[in-house]
């Protein structure tokens, strides 16, 4: 009898497995399945109703931001991988001087958040942007930065670094007999390249694109910064969502729906043609990195690091840019501190919450994130696996997708439990959660289960022995989940603008409403303190992670 109760009494990892459940069932499935629920609702009686999705569909305004959605996505996208597979097959093949500072600028560029960039094309090139006056007084008219053209430009620079360190990762692990033998066969280095490099490569081209395009579709600040009256679904789905408020968000939750199944489609094409072949070789007769000479070699030179300096030159205007001397929002001339002492004066408390709530975030994913790779790692259930699907999830679910979820489903009726201060956590939480366990179980793979089974054999309870033997083991892995968390919290826009009150004001959402009222002073300045975290952070996951690339992604 004593051994029957002891089998059927739930062990401390099943009670954990539960509360992890419970937890991404509540701030993830049910987010989740309210926004969709509410896009079949009439928002006039309540009724079951598919005319939401029949509107959008049929009305032009709605058509037309699906299009411009399309198009800027598989445009950037197209535009990163013309970027970042050329740079990763020159750094695998070829020695490159200063090729880890091209990974380390290729990272920044990656982790920098993106409105920041396309506040800084404003600055260069905007109706009065510097290199525009510049071309102005030589009585040359140059397009500005405005529209789809400029929206597909961040989003290529922006972008490019997944594509890249994917790539490189995987040039570096080829085979070189394939090539080999191709080479033998007769075929040219185009060839050799197009026919069996890129075949073999594949895969991790194709994910890199795929994260390029998941993400350039779900990006609010740079459509809605540089639209100039070209829509796209997150600033349709934000528009529609402002004018619903004080009544059921339809709309908005019905174009969001629509980003989100434009997301998961893509990953499912993907993944049918990924499984249509076998990608899959030894990793033994390693590539070998040649020595290019002459006018070769200086192109290969200029191209790569040609490539990283533009991508990061926004980031640079903006840091030079708050150091220009301003009275108000003009610029006057000169150099001063007056916009550093202006975020002190009006932003105090956008710094302040903006480290209060991602830090708040990162104590909770660090946390849990423990829990969670323990739990995928060592306990081989269904359950396991189906939390191991869920973190995909926050992936392919936009931020606006998310934060509809959120206030429709905590802050309406009887269920509006919580303030507004924990809603921005709690989205934070759930949103970059996914980093933490990623890395988190990275580190727990490496790790025997035989040193927790030997202070359980001692007589160590399982919570002990996780705390005292496989903490300390997994802590680096931990700190870098933590980091790249916090990097992505601080800089977290499109969520936290339909979420925000008066109190709950943000550093991303006051620079996004700076560069709006035109206080390019005031936004250079949060924008630099935004990208010195962003540093130090980086350099910190440096120092923390045996392969600081694969860390990022």
């Amino acid at each position: 009898m004593k051994a029957a109760a002891a089998r059927l009494r739930p062990d401390f990892w099943t009670g954990v497995t539960i509360l992890v459940l419970a937890v991404l069932a509540l701030l993830l499935i049910v987010p989740i399945l309210r926004v969709l629920s509410l896009s079949f609702v009439d928002a006039d009686t309540g009724a079951f109703t598919v005319g939401n999705y029949v509107e959008v569909f049929t009305r032009n305004y709605y058509l037309k931001g699906l299009k411009n959605t399309l198009f800027v996505g598989l445009m950037g996208t197209l535009g990163a991988c013309l970027l970042g597979v050329p740079l990763a097959f020159f750094t695998a093949r070829f020695h490159i001087r200063g090729r880890a500072l091209i990974s380390t600028l290729a990272i920044l560029v990656l982790v920098a958040p993106p409105f920041i960039g396309a506040y800084a094309w404003i600055m260069m090139l905007g109706s009065n942007g510097f290199i525009t006056n510049f071309f102005a007084s030589l009585g040359i008219s140059t397009p500005t930065i405005y529209g789809a053209h400029g929206i597909i430009l961040v989003f290529t620079l922006k972008f490019f670094p997944f594509v890249f360190l994917m790539t490189q990762t995987a040039l570096n692990s080829v085979n070189k007999s394939f090539e080999d033998a191709a080479e033998n066969l007769g075929c040219t280095p185009w060839q050799r390249f197009f026919k069996v490099t890129m075949p073999l490569v594949f895969p991790a081209i194709s994910t890199g694109a795929i994260i390029c395009f998941v993400l350039s579709i779900a990006d609010f600040g740079t459509p809605a910064i540089l639209g100039r009256g070209f829509r796209t679904l997150s600033t349709i789905a934000y528009a529609s969502y402002r004018s619903e408020l004080g009544g059921l968000p339809t709309m908005a939750v019905t174009v969001s729906i629509i980003m989100m199944a434009i997301s998961m489609i893509a990953l499912v094409i993907q993944r049918r043609i990924l499984a249509r072949r076998r990608y899959a070789s030894s990793l033994t007769n390693l590539p070998v990195k040649a020595k290019l000479g002459g006018a070769r070699n200086l192109l290969m030179h200029v191209f790569c690091h040609g490539v990283v300096l533009l991508a990061m030159f926004p980031n640079l205007v903006v840091v030079y840019t708050s150091f220009l001397k301003t009275k108000g929002p003009v610029f006057v001339g000169g150099y001063g501190l007056e916009s550093y002492g202006r975020i002190l004066h009006d932003a105090p408390e956008a710094i302040r919450n903006s480290f209060l709530f991602s830090l708040a975030a990162v104590v909770l994913i660090s946390a849990f994130s423990a829990l969670i790779s323990y739990v995928i790692v060592r306990r081989e259930t269904a359950a396991s696996g189906a939390i191991d699907f869920l973190m995909m999830m926050p992936y392919l679910v936009p931020g606006v997708v998310m934060a509809i979820g959120f206030v429709t489903t905590f802050r309406s009726g009887s269920f509006d439990l919580m303030s507004t201060a924990a809603l921005l956590i709690m989205i934070y939480f759930i949103r970059r959660l996914p980093y933490g366990v990623r890395s988190t179980t990275s580190n727990l793979r490496q790790v025997k289960p035989s040193m927790e089974e030997a202070a359980i054999n001692l007589g160590a309870p399982p919570l002990v022995a996780f705390l005292k033997v496989t903490v300390p083991l997994i802590l680096p892995g931990l700190i870098v989940g933590s980091l790249m968390s916090f990097i992505t919290a601080i800089n977290e826009l499109s969520s936290t603008l339909i979420i925000y009150d008066s109190g709950t004001i943000t550093m991303p959402v006051k620079i996004y409403l700076a560069v709006l009222d035109g206080e390019f002073g005031l936004a250079a300045a949060l924008s630099t303190v935004l990208l010195l975290c962003t540093g130090i952070c980086v350099y910190t996951v440096f120092r923390f992670a045996e392969n600081r690339d694969s860390a990022f992604l």
